[in-house]
Order: C-alpha cells, then structure tokens, then sequence
C-alpha cells in the first residue's frame, strides 16, 4: 500500500497539471488551420465582409484563417455546421442579424445563436441602403411608396430568401409603409443583386457595403439609408424614416462567434486577434470605405447584445407575421 503522503503527492500534481493545461494550451494557440464559417454563398456582402476581415485576422493569429463558405436556408445550414464542431477554437462562424431572426422565423432552424455558441467580438455595424433599378420612376422614398400604393402588386423586389437581411428589411418596410411589392427569393445575395442590377426587379434592400460599388457606378439608384440617423461618411442619403415612413429603422450587424464549449482562454485569444484585425490600418480602411462601422466589442457585451437582438427581431417577426412556419 502506498504512503499517505505520496498519494497527496500525486493527487497535487494531477489538479496541478489539470489547472495549467488550459493556460499551457491558450499560450500555444493556434497550431493549425482556423476554419472561418460563413453560412452564406460567395460573392454576397457577408461573404465580401468575412474576406477583408480574415485578410487581417491571419496574421493576427500567427495562422491561416480560411473562408468557408456554408451558405443555405437562410443561414441555417452553415450555423449548425458550426454549432456541432468541436469546440477547440479552430472554428469559428461570422453570425448576422438574419442568423438572431432565425430563432423566431423558423420553429427548428437547427440551432440556437444564445445557447450553442461563445461570442467572440462584434466586428461591424451596417445600414442598409434602399435602391432601386435606374429604368423604375421613383427618385425618393416617397415616391417608390405613392408608386407602388397606385399599383399595388406591379413592383417586385429580390432578396436572397425568407429571412435574410433584405427580406427583413424589406417586408417590415413594406408593412408600415402599408404598401404591396411582391417578393422574388434568390439562392444568395449575389444573385439577388444581380436581379436588381439587370433589371429583373425593380427595387431592393442592400447592405451598404452591397449597394454603394453599384450606385456609384450609375447602376443603381440610392433612395435611403435604414438606419435612425444618416450615416456620417454619407450624409447626402436621407433615412427612410426622414424621407417617408415616419420610424422606421433597420440595420445589419456582424459578429464571431465559436461553439460553446469553446475555453474561455481560446475565446481571449480569439477576441485579441479579432480586435487586432479590426484596428490593421489596410482592413480598418476597406471597410470604412465600404460604409461599415467597425466595433470590436467584448464577448460579454456581444453576448448580451446577440441575446436582446433576438429577442427585438422576434417582436417584429410576431407583430408583421412573418415566420416560415407558423
């Protein structure tokens, strides 16, 4: 039988090792590969987004950070891809507003944004912008809405599907504008811009970072920002709100997010590289120049911050009725 106090001696040395690991592990990561989910198809605004961030993350990291694009079903398809990885810090998921309405748009998206994932950072805030095809006669807010009261049903509007962003956007405008613009889905964002760009469909909701390459080029026109007040780099475009539908107010958020088991020392480091990205001179200027305010919040805050978005989005999905099913 062994000593007393040789087995204390172990038992000391077993919790020891036990409390240093995570430390041990924190000040080695990462060793490989991060993979960076993005549960949206290339080419969309996230997809533009998630690039220019993960441009400075890398490096950031000491790692390569690769885009991994999972896009499908509003977004569902990738964020339970990312919920059921391992939760090593080796994946991580760009999560959005339209990922925070899907908890009340559908009954069994997959997962649940507050209890299935870790929240890294807030990355970026976004207006959207209202825009509508050249060849459309409506030169402002008002007169897209006089238009389409006087015919009701003729105007049409592309969106990459039920929930995302522009949906949103769009049918929450459309209802308290108390007006009838038919909705098209797309298969992602691109593809939606597409449609409004060719003139397929006459109107739509684009994040900024999405609309103002086009409006600039002539392609489109800009009628209004979404958000309360006008956004500063852009004073020119008047709020929907001032420009005729008296309070209304939507915009887009980014974040990152890692499964939630991931350790909370991963989650510092992971948090450090992402504010270290947001502050790189070249990414802070690329995204300023595409119209995003940039954040870079604690986990904490972006937690809570994710927690009450879900719960304002689900207000709206209830009052304008708008949940897939049911």
């Amino acid at each position: 039988m062994m000593p007393p106090a040789f087995v204390l001696h172990c038992i000391v040395i077993v919790l020891g090792c036990a409390v240093a690991a995570p430390d041990s592990f924190a000040q080695n990561f990462p060793l490989k590969v991060v993979r960076y989910v993005v549960p949206f198809t290339g080419g969309s605004g996230a997809d533009t987004l998630a690039r220019i961030v993960v441009s400075g993350l890398s490096p950031a990291l000491g790692q390569q950070v690769i885009v991994d694009n999972r896009g499908g079903a509003a977004g569902n398809i990738g964020a339970e891809l990312a919920a059921r990885a391992p939760a090593d810090g080796y994946t991580l998921m760009q999560v959005g507003m339209p990922l925070a309405a899907n908890m009340s748009l559908y009954k069994n998206p997959g997962y649940d944004l507050a209890r299935d994932f870790a929240a890294v950072s807030q990355i970026v805030q976004s207006p959207n912008m209202l825009v509508v095809h050249p060849s459309l006669p409506a030169k402002s807010v008002r007169e897209l809405v006089a238009l389409a009261k006087a015919q009701p049903g003729a105007i049409n509007y592309s969106s990459s599907g039920v929930g995302s962003t522009i949906y949103l956007s769009f049918e929450i405008f459309k209802g308290m504008a108390g007006i009838n613009i038919v909705h098209v889905p797309y298969r992602g964002g691109a593809e939606a811009v597409t449609a409004v760009v060719s003139g397929e469909t006459s109107v739509s909701f684009l994040p900024l970072a999405t609309a103002l390459p086009q409006v600039r080029q002539g392609r489109l026109r800009a009628l209004a920002v979404s958000t309360a007040k006008r956004v500063p780099s852009l004073p020119e475009y008047p709020t929907v709100g001032e420009a005729g539908v008296s309070g209304y107010e939507f915009g887009t958020w980014y974040g990152v997010m890692a499964p939630v088991k991931t350790p909370r020392e991963i989650v510092t480091v992971l948090h450090a590289a992402t504010v270290s990205a947001l502050r790189n001179p070249d990414v802070a200027r690329r995204l300023s120049d595409l119209g995003y305010i940039v954040v870079g919040d604690a986990p904490e805050v972006f937690g809570a911050y994710v927690k009450t978005e879900i719960d304002r989005l689900g207000k709206l999905i209830r009052a304008y009725k708008l949940a897939v099913d049911g």
